[in-house]
């Protein structure tokens, strides 16, 4: 997908969010640890939050979104896609959150160096403060219980 518009940059964050959010929900599902499960529904209404702060954004609601040109970002072309499979390992599955989490920093903090708008710059910005801390719970979590052999 080239992002080249607001627009699609903004759909493309938007389906990300989805994405993260419905795979945090089946995570939940399938994770014996309580505190892991909890974790990843708290995770997943973040992410819902965020898409409903993104639809905002592209609805014109905060701040203001000028429909213009924009340089290709690259984020496409430079990461590999985050996937997932149905019978993923606990250890695949944090693994796999934090190439998500990492993508999506990069995304945000990419989008707010890309517009001059500031009240958009602040919304990136803290998205992507937001993802970091995502993924830092993550790492985390892989230290603590996978590799220590927990």
């Amino acid at each position: 997908m080239e992002l080249t518009t607001i627009e699609n940059i903004l759909d493309y964050a938007i389906s990300n969010e989805e994405k993260a959010a419905a795979l945090y929900y089946e995570l939940a599902d399938k994770v014996e640890r309580p505190g892991m499960r909890e974790a990843f529904l708290h995770f997943a209404k973040e992410e819902e939050g965020h898409k409903a702060r993104l639809l905002k954004i592209k609805q014109g609601e905060i701040p203001a979104v000028i429909e213009e040109k924009v340089a290709n970002l690259g984020i496409t072309e430079s990461m590999d896609e985050p996937k997932t499979a149905p019978n993923m390992t606990y250890q695949e599955a944090l693994l796999f959150a934090m190439k998500a989490e990492k993508a999506a920093f990069v995304l945000y903090t990419k989008l707010a160096e890309a517009t001059t708008d500031a009240g958009l710059q602040r919304v990136f910005r803290g998205l992507a403060q937001e993802e970091a801390k995502h993924k830092l719970r993550f790492e985390i979590e892989y230290d603590d219980h996978v590799l220590e052999g927990v």
